[in-house]
This record gives structure tokens, sequence and C-alpha cells, in this order.
């Protein structure tokens, strides 16, 4: 007679595509797709870009892996938390004035192809350079 652990044990295991990452035990390195909410500031000076000028990303959902991409171009920022990213922007990112596409974008974790969602391109916020 086979005790009903025993048969639990060769039940087969079924995931489904996509399933939610909150449902799927095998989702624990699944990381979720970044949210950017403002850019501080959110417009500048060509001169100060020159310089060098401090830009923090504010949203949520932030990852040491996490990158800025300004009009595209991967750029690694400083993780104050899961809710800034920072970056010096300078002339080597911004040419001169002009509208620039800023997106976060987070690579997906270690879940290999178990119905797990991870990682993801925010949507863009618009840096203004005067």
């Amino acid at each position: 007679m086979s005790s009903p652990l025993r048969l639990l044990a060769f039940a087969p295991l079924v995931v489904l595509a996509g399933c939610s990452n909150a449902l799927n035990p095998f989702c624990g390195s699944a990381r979720p797709a970044p949210l950017i909410g403002s850019l501080s500031p959110s417009s500048v000076t060509f001169t100060s870009v020159q310089q060098g000028v401090l830009l923090k990303v504010n949203g949520n959902h932030f990852v040491s892996a996490s990158e800025i991409l300004v009009n595209g171009k991967a750029l690694g920022p400083t993780v104050v938390s899961n809710q800034q990213l920072q970056i010096t922007l300078t002339t080597g990112v911004i040419s001169g004035p002009g509208q620039y596409n800023v997106k976060v974008m987070t690579p997906s974790g270690n879940v290999g192809d178990v119905g797990c969602s991870s990682g993801g391109t925010s949507s863009g916020l618009t840096l203004t350079v005067q």
C-alpha cells in the first residue's frame, strides 16, 4: 500500500506561462521591472553638463544591476536605494542642448525558463538641456 506522501512526491509540476511571480515558488530570484516617477533636476543648462551635473532618477524597484539609459546609452549609476539612482551627466553623454529620453533598465534575474517575468525597461521621462 502506498503512502499519500509518496504519491505527492511523484505528482507532476505544472508551470503555466504568464503565471504570476507571486504564485510561482521558482521565481525567488526574479527582479521586478523598474518604474520611474521623476528626474531631479528635469531641466539643466548645457554649461552645468560641461561641469558635470548630478541627475537623480526617482522611482521604484531599482536593484544593484539597474542601469540608467540616456537616449539608449546605458550608464552605470550609483544605487542610493531601491527608489533612487544617481549619475553624473557630462559631455560624454550629453552632446549639446536638446531633449534627452531617460529610462531605467534592469536585466533579468537568474530565473531560467520557469514561467517567471524578470527585469525590464521603464517608461521614459524627458530631460531638457538648455
